[in-house]
């Protein structure tokens, strides 16, 4: 059972996701641990289940040097992902739905099999039914996109919407392919999949750990966010987002043309 003044934390971030409106970072004047933050975060997607999201899997976050760097942090952390958050391969991203959004290129696996116990990089690929290229959204509820460690765990890593591409089955072709996101065609950010923790697969027996340390289990048929291969870039109206990933295809999607606050 989660403490009274955790479960008011979640409702806070549940509540500003919501209303899209930034608050100030809570650690500040709330203190909590990095455990009391991943407590925080269950609750506040609880809230999303209540309301009839459906679970889908999982994110990792930090897992390329180029975003701890970014984000100024030093750990490996993780969040969950629902329904709601899916956004269409070529579809229109209504920026209304966030504060101040930022995307990341990102490789998304498909588990085959349920993942209950910590896996070995050798066992890794035997757990997927496929991959694809992918984008993820991310909008820190804390204003200004300034947190701490704990802080961006308790708002769900920061985790906002996803768009995933085609799925393939080369999961064996993952370890240096070529990264190129774009706007409107013209490149932001150029980088590898290899900045994901040497290699993709990595990501699935991290995932693994993490699930078993807390007494997880992810169904087979679940998604898995590997984390940015690069830093990520605010989005603003009017643009063409592309993805290429050498080896597995593209992934896009366009904001629409307007005033974005």
């Amino acid at each position: 059972m989660i403490a009274a003044g955790l479960q008011a934390l979640a409702t806070t971030l549940d509540r500003a996701a919501m209303d899209r409106t930034e608050i100030d970072q809570l650690t500040p004047q709330h203190g909590f641990t990095l455990a009391q933050a991943y407590q925080i975060q269950h609750a506040s997607i609880a809230h999303r289940h209540q309301r009839g999201e459906q679970p889908i899997g999982i994110k990792l976050g930090f897992t390329s040097r180029a975003k701890m760097v970014q984000m100024g942090v030093d750990s490996l952390i993780w969040g969950l992902l629902t329904d709601a958050m899916l956004r269409e391969d070529g579809g229109m991203v209504d920026l209304a739905d966030f504060i101040h959004p930022r995307v990341e290129p990102e490789v998304c696996f498909l588990t085959r099999r349920v993942i209950d116990r910590p896996l070995t990089l050798l066992e890794a690929a035997n757990y997927l039914e496929a991959v694809a290229p992918a984008m993820e959204i991310i909008d820190s509820r804390y204003r200004n996109f300034k947190f701490t460690l704990e802080d961006v765990v308790a708002d769900n890593c920061s985790s906002a919407a996803l768009v995933v591409g085609t799925f393939s089955d080369n999961l064996r072709g993952l370890l240096n392919c070529g990264v190129a996101m774009r706007f409107n065609g013209h490149a932001v950010q150029l980088g590898s999949t290899g900045a994901i923790l040497g290699n993709p697969l990595r990501s699935i027996v991290q995932a693994s750990q993490l699930l078993t340390q807390n007494e997880m289990v992810l169904p087979a048929g679940s998604l898995i966010m590997a984390g940015a291969a690069t830093a990520a870039e605010a989005l603003t109206p009017g643009l063409h987002v592309s993805t290429d990933i050498s080896g597995l295809g593209r992934v896009e999607f366009f904001t629409a043309a307007g005033e974005h606050q």
